[in-house]
């Protein structure tokens, strides 16, 4: 009972055995405190002036914004405040807001698309919730119940409905945000936080397209994450720094970075995505292998889904492990490497066609094979995710 009120740990150990009404007297003002939120407590306030929708064809990535967002305020005296749908609207932050000073922030990435029938789904939101409250455990901020964050969510897409595309080829991008705002410029727990969200209508995430290939850097000099680190965590503090690299690899002339790691130059990530080789093993073997999640990965809700359904097809071994620069390399000197390919809420998956390491062009034959896997892969997602094919992974709004 006590961890479920948010009692702390110590706490739980005086408490351990104790009655009932001892229990209710030890507890003090902490037994009137909410530990989370409830959608049927919900606060609409609608919009008096709602704005122009863009064109679905011309849409820039996270540009847009609905005319509604949702915030639900936290504080260590009075627990969850009721949530509340009101006008967008800009923030008002104590300047000394620990989000501000120490990056106590994390976030989600997910998307909304409407079907050919006009009904609005979700893709595996839960996975998304779950992946939010444990990047939310990592930065000390409170737990919430992620049921009532995603009814809260559904109830902002509703009534933000007609922002969303009616395109395949657009969505609306849904950004739940969790930040700290204790008022202080002390490195500690935040005793204040504010949990919102906000949606916008998107179009391909590159300005290449929606499945054009793209070209990386792979600087070893760079470190995107590390043992120990938070690089499984959705955090701002993960994305803001690779700013610098991603201008480094435009000036070279690739799109996006291939973050490397160790002393044997891993391969990790790619951009802001998770990253897949389709080949053949040395044996002969077709094989598709990604990065295990060993720390330094984010678990990503697209990479778990082509995961899940490569297995579900069974034609080829399907492999979770760390690979090299050396063993890639080596793979393409022997011609065994048939696609590489990112992967991601933004992006879906992105195919790639070259790596620029230690000032050497390394040639992916992605294209040249179709490619037929990561095609394969985009279709059957698509498919799911506008609703054309039936799937408990697809949720209506």
């Amino acid at each position: 009972m006590a961890a479920a009120m948010g009692v702390p740990r110590s706490f739980r150990r005086v408490l351990k055995g104790r009655t009932c009404d001892a229990l209710v007297s030890f507890l003090g003002p902490w037994r009137f405190l909410s530990t989370t939120f409830k959608a049927s407590d919900l606060q609409i306030e609608l919009n008096k002036h709602p704005k122009p929708k863009p064109d679905p064809g011309n849409l820039i990535f996270g540009k847009y914004f609905t005319d509604h967002m949702l915030t639900v305020e936290w504080s260590r005296e009075k627990g969850w405040g009721k949530p509340h749908i009101k006008p967008f609207q800009n923030l008002s932050l104590h300047p000394a807001s620990s989000a501000l000073h120490y990056s106590v922030e994390v976030f989600e990435g997910m998307k909304a698309f409407r079907g050919p029938d006009k009904r609005i789904w979700l893709f595996r939101p839960m996975l998304n919730m779950e992946r939010m409250i444990r990047s939310s455990q990592r930065f000390c901020l409170p737990a919430f119940n992620k049921s009532e964050l995603l009814e809260c969510i559904r109830q902002l897409i509703r009534i933000d409905q007609d922002w969303v595309p009616h395109s395949d080829a657009a969505s609306l991008y849904i950004r739940p945000i969790f930040i700290g705002t204790e008022p202080s410029l002390g490195v500690a727990r935040s005793s204040r936080a504010l949990l919102f969200v906000i949606l916008g209508p998107v179009g391909p995430y590159f300005a290449t397209g929606s499945f054009n290939p793209i070209s990386l850097l792979a600087d070893p000099r760079f470190v995107r994450a590390w043992i120990g680190g938070v690089g499984e965590s959705k955090a701002g503090g993960n994305y803001g720094p690779t700013i610098y690299v991603q201008d480094e690899a435009a000036q070279k002339g690739c799109q996006q970075v291939l973050w490397l790691y160790g002393d044997d130059h891993q391969i990790t990530e790619v951009g802001t995505m998770n990253i897949f080789v389709f080949w053949k093993d040395q044996k002969g073997d077709l094989e598709l292998i990604t990065p295990p999640l060993n720390g330094i990965i984010l678990p990503g809700v697209t990479r778990q889904s082509l995961l899940d359904l490569a297995r579900k097809w069974g034609e080829f071994k399907v492999s979770e492990k760390a690979i090299t620069m050396a063993e890639l390399i080596k793979a393409l000197e022997e011609n065994r490497v048939k696609e590489m390919f990112g992967s991601g809420t933004a992006c879906v998956v992105c195919p790639v066609n070259k790596i620029l390491y230690q000032d050497k062009n390394y040639h992916i034959p992605t294209m040249e094979n179709g490619p037929e896997i990561a095609k394969r892969f985009l279709k059957e997602l698509t498919d799911i995710q506008y609703g054309r094919v039936a799937s408990d992974w697809a949720q209506l709004v």
